[in-house]
């Protein structure tokens, strides 16, 4: 073996990058090897000089090199955010005598903004913003049938007054709408645009580009289905016939966009679309405007969730909405903070215009309660649509959608009332909001570890990050108790794996309720009793000992 080592060291020795004086050590070293008494292997096994020499400068054999690949450093909105999703056109509508309704406007709607940044949250997005169509127009709950003054889905876009790159007459100007972005930035919220490539049959592309389309035998163009819904008021792009022109079409849009100051989209239905696309299209607008932040709504095979991440998109939608059980939460959240993370970065929306599920239309306010905690601490990007704040929860008979859907009609509601009488959860989605700022730990995804409870109701799990990572110098630890089930308390004991911040089995170690100020000695094995209709919740804040 000395002889081994002393090759080693004589080998290290003759590497000329290494210092002078660091190469004679090593050749001391190894002309000592070769004594080969006891005395000596010893005292160079154990020499702090030498080993620090090969610490800073591990001797390297066989060695290959690779191409050089790219880093690419994002801004932290791309994986750090609270997002609030608003319809322009509710905030400030007018009933008018007749039963009809005037549009709210970006104007109206800045009013909004204070309420939305004094609950905390950093993106303010805005579903389509563009001109309507006519044709096929959608009417109230999804029917074929309109009324007048119906104002449509915004998803079904153009008409005469313009497609993707122009605005909603009714909403207001580019100027009102700069005014919009302005009156945001400066209540600390970013604006993210609907960014949804498809056409209302009065889309100025049907008539400039019909080969962007699909013909049917009859004649007609085919127009969208995800079944069981159909999309009649919406025609779907074809890529196939003219890829060069809708690309080059596409990016100009984004840049349009991009020039009047967003920087986030929400792309809809992106699963829709060719993924060699996405990969060409974020790497253009990333070229330019390296800010730019691209978030995926595609509910779909797990595979191409996966794939969309892997070619661009900084953030995804996710099946968080229909993970409820303690079993299911555990599955996915150790899947997108483990097994996915290298390349996709979930955005856990707890509800949308269109995704109203079982668990929160019969959980009631302590199912709204459990959901926004968990998804507020589980990972770095969270969202809720608005009314989450008041208990929206009256499904369409037989769909998972919330009845009188603003997708097809003007919504009126009472913001600063329902929070004066206690019936907004505003309070508590504020307060969640402020424990992501205040605690660094939440906004990291991979460093969640799930722990026991004795009762399959009761979710348990920690984000800990080290001193040395915290930017404050000492380390951060939130354990967070969830009582899933809505309709019940729940007395049960949690077991915690404390080694892993620090703590050996046994000691005890105080936590702070950061819900509700309470602070109470804990150990590896507690007692907890959470009540679904008071705090459903715990979450606790391990305070360091001094």
């Amino acid at each position: 073996m000395s002889a081994l080592g002393a090759s080693l060291l004589s080998a290290a020795a003759g590497e000329k990058d290494r210092p002078a004086a660091e190469r004679t050590l090593l050749r001391t070293a190894a002309r000592r090897l070769r004594e080969a008494d006891a005395e000596t292997l010893s005292a160079v096994s154990t020499d702090a000089a030498l080993a620090a020499a090969f610490a800073d400068r591990p001797r390297a054999s066989l060695g290959s090199v690779t191409d050089w690949l790219t880093l690419t450093v994002e801004r932290k909105r791309a994986g750090v955010g609270s997002w609030y999703e608003f319809f322009p056109r509710s905030e400030g509508a007018v009933r008018r005598r007749d039963g009809t309704v005037r549009s709210g406007t970006f104007r109206t709607a800045i009013k909004r903004i204070p309420g939305v940044a004094g609950m905390g949250f950093d993106v303010l997005y805005l579903v389509p913003v563009h001109p309507i169509g006519q044709t096929n127009r959608k009417g109230r709950n999804n029917t074929l049938v309109t009324e007048p003054g119906d104002p449509g889905s915004p998803y079904a876009i153009g008409s005469p007054d313009g497609g993707h790159d122009a605005l909603h007459p009714e909403l207001g100007t580019e100027k009102d709408f700069r005014a919009l972005l302005r009156a945001a930035q400066k209540h600390g919220l970013e604006v993210a645009l609907d960014l949804a490539l498809q056409a209302s049959p009065d889309h100025p592309w049907v008539s400039e580009h019909p080969e962007w389309f699909t013909t049917l035998p009859d004649g007609t163009i085919a127009f969208a289905e995800n079944p069981p819904k159909k999309y009649q008021d919406i025609y779907p792009l074809n890529f196939d016939n003219d890829p060069a022109g809708i690309y080059a079409e596409m990016l100009r849009i984004v840049m349009h966009w991009v020039g009047l100051g967003v920087k986030i989209f929400r792309v809809d239905n992106p699963h829709t679309k060719p993924l060699q696309f996405w990969e060409w299209l974020i790497a253009q607008v990333r070229s330019a405007e390296p800010d730019v932040v691209f978030l995926a709504e595609a509910f779909t095979r797990p595979a191409v969730m996966r794939a969309l991440a892997a070619v661009g998109f900084q953030q995804s939608y996710s099946y968080f909405t229909w993970r409820n059980t303690k079993a299911e939460l555990e599955e996915f959240l150790t899947s997108v903070s483990h097994e996915t993370s290298d390349y996709m970065r979930p955005n856990l929306f707890v509800n949308t215009h269109d995704i109203l599920t079982e668990y929160l239309q019969f959980g009631g306010r302590a199912a709204y309660r459990i959901r926004a905690c968990i998804a507020a601490t589980a990972a770095p990007v969270w969202g809720v649509y608005a009314g989450y704040e008041l208990i929206e929860n009256v499904a369409r008979p037989g769909s998972e959608e919330n009845i009188d859907n603003e997708k097809y009609e003007f919504k009126f509601r009472d913001w600063e009332g329902a929070e004066e009488r206690g019936e907004s959860l505003a309070p508590l989605l504020r307060r969640l909001n402020e424990i992501r700022r205040s605690h660094p730990a939440l906004t990291q995804l991979r460093n969640i570890a799930f722990h026991w409870s004795d009762d399959d109701s009761v979710l348990v799990y920690s984000k800990h990050l080290d001193g040395a990572f915290t930017g404050t110098g000492r380390s951060d630890t939130v354990i967070v108790v969830a009582n899933l089930d809505p309709h019940s308390v729940r007395e049960t004991t949690v077991h915690l794996d404390t080694r892993i911040w620090g703590i050996q089995p046994g000691d005890g170690f105080e936590v702070e309720d950061l819900i509700t100020g309470s602070i109470w000695t804990w150990s590896d094995h507690n007692y907890v009793r959470l009540d679904a209709f008071a705090e459903p919740v715990h979450i606790l804040r391990v305070k360091e000992r001094s």
